[in-house]
């Protein structure tokens, strides 16, 4: 028999066939291994408490793996389908709904690990802060606990003086936290820098300091901030972006000029205008006065003397008026002044008549007459034709046909067309003979 160590982690027993009772033994060691890591396991789900040591004022950055979850849940009736199972996590604060301020966590995908990553301060140091990490199994729906207790410690470096905040396009923060990625970068920064100690501070996604989501198209990336810090002065080539000529090109949204900047492009596409450059040592700290909270005992002011009952009642009654009078004069001055306009300064009809033409009254007249005509002929089809219709005189005979108005006007006693008898100037009509002959008549 020899020893063989799984996945999970529980030592097994292969057996090569020796004899039957070799075969036996084996069988039962074998039972009596997985009855134990299934009592462990069951303990674990309910006790398995990590501890972890980072330091403050340096990146924190702890992996949530999902194969370290799986031994948690059953095992998938299929063979070679247990790595596909869903998992996410949730984290928080033991006692709390949610993190600490400085700790974030991010998965980006079911199938993907989950990151728990931020920064300590100081004030957090030699307080064990205990994070309770839930997975869940979105295949079978069955959950397992776990807690991590992060113990920060306090370091001499903290914190370095000279720190510059860098904005890498072309990576998210999930790409950025992998020991690899960031190791590369903070050796590019160690080459540039030139620094005995050179730390990572903490790491911000864009999304976190207002950047948009990216459009799904040419692999866009959301961008990653990634703060270090150093013992030494910054180098020469990382000062070229405070320069008069660099920082016209960022205003004018180009890209400045930096000789170092192909020692990143390779792997890092790094936003020059968007670099922080801050020395702390030349920081000037905000305190904020606070006044002195003393014993918490209240001074002696004497005894304290309650207002009396018997009280001045006050009258509303001048309030109530002012408040109703006020309006109501208001209304009733508008009232009289809007009926006066409309019923006292009407000009009436016979003023209006008075100061329209005569001719305007005949139209007026005559037309009101037609309208009438109209409305009674539409009663009746067979009614002759109406007067207004009717020529004054015949054009072919010249001869002269009085108009028919049978209303009498006072005032309007001028007809809408003047009659012959009423021309001051003569109008002469040609008339047919039979002998054809022409003649001028003249129609006085």
């Amino acid at each position: 028999c020899t020893k063989r160590r799984t996945i999970s982690h529980v030592t097994t027993i292969t057996c090569v066939k020796t004899s039957s009772h070799a075969g036996v033994y084996c069988a039962l060691l074998n039972w009596i291994l997985l009855g134990l890591f299934s009592v462990v396991t069951i303990l674990s789900r309910a006790h398995a408490d990590r501890n972890v040591y980072p330091s403050a004022g340096v990146l924190f950055v702890h992996v949530l793996e999902r194969e370290y979850f799986k031994g948690e849940f059953p095992p998938y009736p299929k063979s070679g389908d247990a790595s596909n199972d869903p998992i996410t996590f949730s984290t928080n604060l033991q006692g709390f709904p949610d993190r600490p301020g400085w700790l974030r966590y991010i998965q980006r995908t079911p199938v993907s690990d989950g990151v728990l990553y931020g920064s300590p301060t100081a004030e957090h140091v030699g307080k064990p802060t205990v994070i309770e990490i839930t997975a869940y199994n979105r295949r079978t729906f069955e959950t397992a606990r776990h807690n991590l207790v992060i113990n920060i410690m306090a370091t001499e470096e903290f914190p370095l003086p000279y720190q510059a905040e860098f904005y890498i396009k072309n990576m998210n923060v999930e790409e950025m936290l992998a020991s690899e990625v960031l190791g590369d970068f903070l050796g590019a920064v160690k080459n540039v820098w030139q620094p005995e100690r050179l730390n990572a501070i903490n790491i911000t996604s864009a999304l976190d300091r207002g950047g948009r989501v990216p459009l799904p198209i040419n692999n866009l990336k959301e961008g990653v901030y990634v703060m270090v810090g150093a013992d030494v002065p910054f180098s020469s080539c990382l000062r070229e972006v405070e320069s008069p000529h660099n920082q016209l090109r960022c205003s004018q949204e180009m890209e400045p000029a930096i000789s170092c900047d192909k020692k990143f492009r390779a792997q890092f596409h790094i936003d020059w205008c968007k670099i922080s450059l801050v020395d702390i040592t030349k920081v000037v700290p905000v305190y904020v006065s606070r006044p002195d909270p003393g014993p918490g005992i209240l001074p002696e002011f004497g005894e304290y003397n309650p207002p009396s009952e018997a009280l001045k009642s006050r009258d509303y009654l001048s309030d109530f008026v002012v408040t109703l009078a006020v309006p109501s004069a208001v209304a009733l001055v508008l009232f009289v002044v809007l009926g006066y306009a409309m019923c006292c300064r009407r000009e009436g009809v016979v003023k209006r008549n008075m100061q329209t033409p005569d001719i305007q009254l005949v139209q007026h007249s005559s037309i009101q007459k037609s309208s009438k005509e109209l409305r009674s002929l539409s009663k009746s089809r067979e009614i002759s034709w109406p007067l207004s219709t009717l020529p004054v005189f015949n054009p072919v005979s010249g001869e002269v046909v009085p108009p028919l108005h049978p209303d009498s006007y006072e005032t309007t006693s001028m007809p809408l067309m003047q009659t012959q008898t009423n021309l001051q100037n003569q109008i002469t009509i040609p008339q047919q003979r039979p002998s054809g002959e022409s003649h001028d008549h003249i129609v006085s």
